[in-house]
């Protein structure tokens, strides 16, 4: 099934992108960069030098499929005041909104309850 949900963990890689790169350039990124393990279920997401370009490599149990949308006007926003490190994690109701054009750096998320895992 082609799906994301909130089930998922996303990752957005803070680096620039040469969107050539396909499956293995891809992995290979999220392994030699990120130290993850691209198999792992999660889904890392890219952007090229000038974020109109967008990439999300997501294992799917017996191989990878990689996600792409191109924009044709504007670009994505850049998270740089929220990244730190290689890898920035992100809910996906959040890129959702980033990837629909609307700023995450304005928003506040309103308390939830989390379920805390045990030990």
């Amino acid at each position: 099934m082609i799906s994301f949900g909130s089930h998922m963990r996303f990752y957005i890689y803070r680096g620039v992108v040469d969107m050539r790169k396909g499956y293995d350039g891809l992995s290979g990124l999220v392994r030699n960069e990120l130290g993850e393990n691209p198999t792992n279920g999660a889904a890392y997401v890219f952007f090229n030098r000038n974020r109109q370009l967008v990439k999300i490599l997501v294992w799917d149990k017996d191989g990878f499929v990689i996600y792409g949308k191109r924009l044709e006007q504007g670009c994505f926003e850049q998270l740089e005041p929220l990244m730190s490190g290689k890898k920035y994690a992100i809910r996906y109701q959040h890129l959702v909104m980033l990837l629909s054009g609307i700023s995450l750096l304005g928003i506040r998320q309103r308390p939830r309850y989390k379920m805390v895992e045990p030990l």
